[in-house]
């Protein structure tokens, strides 16, 4: 058997680990297993290829562990700290030198380890012999050698460590201009087989996932070829021309001429790595998504560069936008231009957000919001599309710049021929837009709704040094702008009746819907004013009359969205419209039908009992009482007139006596939400903006007296709190009252009253006083629960 040994000689590297854990190239030769007799043992020999010298004389011992690694590495440990390898070239030689390795130990050669490694130290060391593997020695590139190639690239991607040696390998033999120079001959050739071959092997090189890689891959002179290679993809009955549509289909138009053959050269590589990207490689699978990562880092990188290369250049942008600005350049060229500068400011998403604001900053001091109000009003839908892609961009990196665009706005007019002054506010040309979406799904209103929820949403309005966003902005939507927003609503609700009810239009009301229960949420003091003077509320049940359910959903969603607040003057105004009617018929004309609509409405009331607003309890009940007399298939309103007649009973167990009466004026309790102060101001100051008339809110359960509105009843409170402050003693009403201090900004007097008729209606009047105190709360009023204390307000029957 030894004598059959002596004459096996393959070609091999010899290695051995250094200090320094490196592996030291100790020579090319030819192995073989023989018996030397000095040794008395069959050894490895190698000798040195050009001259004969002995490289390695090793004996083959029967407890040396030797392992086989990548089908042509067999690794071992000769004696302490010094570890051997030998890198085979060929496979066969790697197996027939394993098989005598194994046969000399009484081994299997189908196993890659010849010992078991039970001891903590040995597995700690052949770790480290694993991580300081050899490099791996490629075969030379030859179509004869495809195969194995490609078999040995298969065999190093198996683990992260293998598949760096290969990445290092190929890297420095520079062997991907060796394969693309073998793909031309095979494809001269017609060589199925090896075109075959070679896309496995390109595929590889790309799931190898190193950018030094892929900076060889891209190259210009050979980018082409590594594409022709992935066409001939063996799992595909058809090849697929890539190369063709590169080059003939894909055409690369230059908008804005390009001067600098740098930024021309990285647009050229970036559109066909792209394209390689999404259309070429194969879909990842789910555990695959990380596979092409520095893939994506290259793309990312050379769009960064793009965006770069364009700023720098002075007058790329500068002409690109003027002509967009020029009235007289054709609908044709504003197309391309506005496509090309919706692709910039795609790429713009990848830079940090530092260079990101910069280049917003750059694109707004050349005007680029003026161009989108003209570009919005185009007649192309094409252009319009691309306007508002390029503005949701815009708004959700920084809403503020569009914000303070359109305050500086606000004083800009435009003197049409007819002599009207028509204000030009990119705000309502928005809003304009969204109404007037002739696309039947709405597309195009919904990506302006989204637009405009972000510029009216306090949560990113932040307070500056000069002024205070939120106020302005506000102040100056609801003066200008939500006017335009409602008009729909307004126009299709007139006397009650819904005029339209298409699904196109109960589709954008639906959305005008969703931006006004948005409001009601976040703009508390500037919707009130807005809802109470235009009767929406009112207008917007009308919907409720909708074959759509989506859009009575929405309006039933609204006024759930305003009884949430629990506030006072919104209570009232429900009442006084008997605002809960169509919400009730609602719920009878559903019939019991077990659905969301159902649900709702029942959530509705059952949210106003839990919360026990009396006040609607009350109102509900002694209205709409019979009405759901019958509807026992749930408790809400079986328990809504429980608690109404728990109420009544205790009203009756106080009377009030004729003598004296401690009176105080009738208050509205302050809204859930923490008042602020530019807000508060706003409510003051704001009360004749609306032209439609101002909402009269008498008080409820106070009879006997004059209507009269709430603005004169604040005038009236405002007048006797300044007479209270100069004295201990002030005549209200015609009426002599001692004064009490005020105490947390409540105003509290105890007068005896006399039976004359004139002060007897000075009394109701005082009575009906609408007044919200700063400091007052429900908490203050639930802390002293009978009718004797001085801070608590009297009910009346």
């Amino acid at each position: 058997m030894f004598d059959a040994m002596t004459d096996t000689k393959r070609r091999v590297k010899l290695y051995a680990l250094n200090a320094d854990r490196q592996w030291d190239d100790r020579g090319t030769g030819h192995v073989s297993c023989t018996y030397v007799e000095r040794l008395k043992g069959v050894s490895l020999l190698v000798r040195a290829e050009a001259d004969g010298a002995l490289l390695l004389e090793s004996k083959i011992q029967h407890d040396t562990v030797y392992q086989k690694q990548q089908d042509t590495l067999i690794v071992w440990s000769e004696a302490d700290n010094f570890d051997l390898a030998l890198s085979f070239q060929e496979k066969a030689g790697c197996e027939e030198i394993w098989e005598k390795i194994c046969s000399v130990q009484g081994k299997d050669p189908t196993i890659e380890t010849t010992q078991d490694i039970v001891e903590e130290s040995e597995d700690e060391r052949f770790d480290d012999l694993s991580d300081s593997a050899p490099p791996v020695e490629l075969p030379l590139c030859e179509i004869g050698r495809l195969k194995e190639i490609k078999d040995l690239f298969i065999t190093c991607m198996a683990t992260p460590l293998n598949k760096d040696r290969l990445a290092e390998a190929i890297e420095n033999d520079g062997y991907v201009r060796k394969l693309v120079k073998l793909f031309n001959l095979c494809e001269d050739l017609n060589n199925l087989e090896g075109l075959h071959c070679l896309y496995d092997i390109v595929k590889n090189i790309f799931l190898i996932n190193k950018n030094a890689l892929f900076e060889m891959l891209f190259a210009d002179d050979i980018i082409f070829d590594v594409i022709g290679c992935l066409e001939y993809d063996p799992t595909l009955p058809v090849r697929k021309y890539h190369r063709h549509h590169l080059k003939n289909v894909s055409k690369f138009k230059e908008v804005i001429l390009i001067t600098n053959l740098e930024l021309l050269n990285k647009i050229h590589q970036t559109h066909r790595v792209q394209y390689i990207q999404d259309v070429v490689l194969p879909t990842p699978s789910v555990f695959e998504d990380n596979m092409l990562s520095a893939l994506s880092s290259f793309i990312f990188f050379n769009k960064v560069e793009i965006v770069t290369l364009i700023q720098e250049d002075e007058k790329f942008l500068p002409d690109l936008l003027g002509q967009l600005q020029d009235e007289s350049t054709p609908d044709s060229r504003k197309l391309e231009l506005v496509q090309f500068l919706k692709e910039f400011c795609n790429f713009s998403q990848n830079l940090q957000p530092p260079q990101k604001e910069g280049f917003f900053r750059t694109l707004t001091s050349l005007g680029i919001l003026p161009m989108l109000e003209m570009t919005l009003m185009s007649e192309d839908v094409n252009i319009k599309q691309a306007a508002i892609d390029i503005l949701t961009i815009l708004v959700e990196f920084s809403p503020s710049v569009i914000r303070e665009y359109i305050l500086q706005q606000s004083s800009d007019t435009v003197t049409q021929a007819n002599g009207n002054e028509v204000e030009l506010m990119l705000m309502n040309v928005i809003i304009e837009q969204m109404i007037c979406d002739t696309d039947p799904d709405l597309g195009r209103a919904v990506q302006l709704m989204g637009v405009i929820r972000v510029l009216i949403d306090p949560e990113n309005m932040l307070p500056s040094l000069s002024k205070v966003e939120k106020t302005d902005f506000l102040n100056y939507f609801y003066k200008h702008s939500v006017q335009i927003l409602i008009a729909p609503l307004l126009a299709n609700t007139v006397d009650g009746v819904l005029a339209r009810d298409d699904y196109q239009n109960a589709q954008l009301l639906a959305h005008i819907l969703e931006l006004l229960t948005f409001c009601v949420e976040h703009h508390s003091y500037h919707i009130k004013t807005c809802i109470l003077n235009k009767d929406l509320l009112k207008r917007v049940l009308v919907l409720m009359k909708s074959a759509h359910k989506f859009l009575v959903l929405g309006a039933l969603r609204f006024m759930r969205k305003i009884v949430a607040l629990k506030d006072e003057f919104y209570n009232r105004y429900i009442m006084k419209g008997c605002l809960f009617g169509p919400v009730i018929d609602c719920l009878l004309d559903n019939n019991g039908r077990y659905n969301l609509l159902d649900s709702a409405i029942i959530e509705l009331f059952e949210f106003i009992k839990l919360e026990d607003i009396k006040i609607l309890i009350a109102h509900v009940v002694e209205n709409y009482g019979k009405k759901f007399e019958h509807i026992d298939y749930v408790q809400t309103f079986k328990a809504l007139r429980i608690r109404h007649s728990q109420q009544t009973e205790k009203l009756k167990e106080k009377p009030i006596t004729n003598c004296s009466v401690t009176v105080s004026t009738g208050r509205f309790r302050r809204d859930p939400r923490q008042i602020e102060d530019e807000e508060e101001i706003w409510f003051n100051n704001e009360d004749d903006e609306f032209d439609d008339g101002e909402a009269v809110v008498p008080h409820t359960g106070m009879t006997g007296s004059t209507e009269i509105t709430a603005s004169e009843q604040l005038e009236s409170i405002g007048k006797s709190i300044d007479k209270k402050c100069e004295g201990s003693s002030t005549k209200i009403f015609g009426t002599t009252v001692k004064t009490t201090p005020v105490m947390n900004n409540n105003l509290v007097a105890t007068p005896t009253l006399s039976s004359s008729p004139e002060e007897s209606k000075n009394s109701s009047l005082l009575k009906k006083a609408l007044v919200d105190y700063e400091g007052d709360s429900d908490e203050e009023e639930d802390e002293n629960g009978d009718l004797k204390s001085p801070t608590k307000r009297p009910r009346y029957t």
